[in-house]
């Protein structure tokens, strides 16, 4: 298992923290307003920081005619899909919990890779997709009875983290010879329009302005997930074996977890303590050289 970089390290706690925040933020975000046109609404304000960091980085923004039809099937599994029905969940499951289902994405992953791509892995490597898929369900412990009366947005984060996994295996195989960025921005751009038509089209009424909350959680999303976070993640699952990419995050659900108890006054049980030990487990199981990096 190869080890991180200074640079892959740093974006990958950035990124944690970014990501893991965010679930209370979209949690209250989406609490009085319709979650696919928070949705857009961010996306659309995130395109120009993105933008901006590409034009600031000299990174082009042009894709040749032939590489599109595999953008568009990038941009269908990394993010259509994930953002339409994760955001869904959200506004239907219970708290920072819902980081939960989507986070089952690292297993989701293993099991793509050895069936689709030939993928082996190490035995560390099953070490850690088994600790996260227990530590998933023990932050799912007193989650269940809610859950059982939800199944339609239960499959609906499920099948966001699947297809998540999918995709994350498409970006590490992918030939197209573009800078990370620049498919970055061009995803991103994508997912802004289908989120705006997916709202006009099952969110109808009138259009009214966000309050101060909302704003304050579009604002959030828009510079620090959609202008970062989804850039950093493409430049690690691009530059990482899908394994070590897709465990390396697994404190994301727990900081979501963590910080849904002290914004949103969520109960914290033991089973939540024992899933941070699993997780950190299954975090080194990635992070950790191995004997033969060590001695390389």
């Amino acid at each position: 298992m190869p080890s991180f970089t200074p640079r892959q390290f740093l974006l990958l706690v950035l990124l944690t923290l970014a990501w893991g925040l965010n679930w209370p933020v979209m949690k209250l975000g989406v609490a009085d307003y319709p979650p696919l046109a928070f949705r857009a609404i961010s996306i659309w304000l995130g395109v120009p920081v993105l933008g901006l960091a590409l034009a600031w980085m000299k990174v082009p923004f042009h894709v040749p005619r032939r590489a599109w039809p595999e953008l568009v099937w990038l941009g269908a599994t990394n993010m259509f899909i994930w953002h339409a029905c994760i955001i869904l969940a959200v506004k239907a499951l219970s708290g920072g919990r819902a980081a939960i289902l989507g986070y089952t994405m690292p297993v989701f992953s293993a099991v793509i890779g050895a069936l689709l791509f030939s993928a082996v892995l190490t035995r560390r490597s099953w070490v850690g997709v088994g600790a996260c898929a227990v530590g998933v369900g023990l932050l799912l412990w007193h989650e269940l009875t809610d859950l059982a009366g939800r199944p339609g947005y239960v499959a609906l984060a499920l099948v966001a983290a699947a297809t998540w996994a999918l995709g994350t295996q498409l970006l590490r195989h992918s030939r197209i010879g573009l800078p990370t960025l620049t498919l970055s921005f061009w995803m991103t751009a994508m997912t802004a329009v289908v989120m705006t038509v997916l709202s006009l089209l099952f969110e109808r009424g009138p259009w009214r302005w966000p309050g101060p909350v909302t704003w304050g959680s579009i604002a959030y999303n828009a510079v620090l997930i959609f202008g970062f976070a989804h850039a950093a993640w493409f430049y690690l699952a691009r530059g990482l074996p899908p394994v070590a990419s897709t465990l390396s995050v697994m404190f994301i659900p727990v900081l979501g977890v963590f910080s849904g108890a002290v914004w949103l006054g969520e109960v914290v049980h033991w089973q939540d303590w024992v899933a941070v030990a699993l997780m950190m487990v299954a975090i080194a199981s990635v992070l950790w050289p191995s004997r033969s990096a060590a001695k390389a």
